[in-house]
């Protein structure tokens, strides 16, 4: 899935990645995608909870070696 803009959040721990993604996010209009890819297994729990409180939508999560790749569609 092609997404708007890439943040590398790798080697970061939590809560790093979410404040990274959550600036990121700002940054783009409604619609736009962003796709983050993190090594901190947390993140799986983190970016499911983050888009559920903020009302983004988690288009996709998945595992791709030791890292975690997501793709976040801004509201």
């Amino acid at each position: 899935m092609d997404a708007k803009q890439t943040l590398d959040a790798r080697g970061l721990n939590c809560p790093l990645p979410i404040l990274r993604t959550k600036k990121s996010l700002s940054a783009l209009q409604p619609g736009d995608t962003l796709k983050v890819v993190a090594s901190d297994p947390g993140s799986l729990k983190d970016m499911a909870s983050f888009c559920v409180q903020t009302g983004n939508t988690l288009l996709s999560s998945a595992q791709a070696g030791d890292d975690y790749e997501f793709v976040i569609r801004k509201a």
